[in-house]
């Protein structure tokens, strides 16, 4: 039975991108595939997003909120008086432990980036509204090289499969901001 109004198909759409680079990597990625995983016809994914492009960014949107959801919850940026090193230490350790698949996910859509101009602005914001989050507690050029780090740190976990350091992480961020 074909449906005429579906609100819901973009979002389907995005969450049909979002497993199938999850699966088969940004290279797996097309209009077909996604149309396929989302169970709409090929001219569905077109009319919402005429370019992959205009898909990936809707993918790595809604995928970036995943360390920010963590980052909230765990009340780093409100929390004035905590440890902030230990604070994000342990946040980042919940963000890998809770869905390392989708922190690979999260930085492979993130990487894309490096060869599609057109992620970049959403990279760039990503890495604003957290730096933005972080300089509630430091200021603004600390908050970018804990950013920096903590890249780092998550992209040598997901690389090498070893497991996270949280006390290492720890040291590292309070080494960052000069203690």
């Amino acid at each position: 039975m074909r449906r005429r109004h579906d609100p819901a198909r973009r979002q389907r759409i995005i969450d049909a991108a979002i497993r199938v680079v999850g699966t088969k990597g940004i290279a797996g990625l097309s209009h077909r595939s996604v149309a396929a995983e989302a169970d709409v016809p090929l001219g569905s994914t077109t009319y919402h997003f005429a370019t992959l492009d205009e898909l990936m960014v809707a993918a790595l949107r809604q995928v970036n909120e995943g360390f920010a959801k963590v980052l909230a919850a765990s009340g780093v940026p409100r929390d004035t008086e905590g440890d902030l090193a230990a604070e994000l230490a342990r946040a980042l350790g919940e963000w890998l432990d809770r869905d390392r698949a989708g922190v690979e996910l999260e930085y492979e859509l993130y990487l894309a980036a490096l060869r599609r101009p057109a992620l970049r602005p959403v990279a760039a914001e990503w890495i604003e509204e957290t730096a933005t989050r972080l300089a509630r507690r430091i200021d603004p050029a600390t908050a970018r090289a804990l950013l920096a780090l903590t890249d780092g740190i998550c992209l040598q976990v997901l690389l090498t499969g070893a497991r996270y350091d949280e006390e290492y992480a720890r040291e590292m961020f309070t080494r960052v901001m000069g203690g």
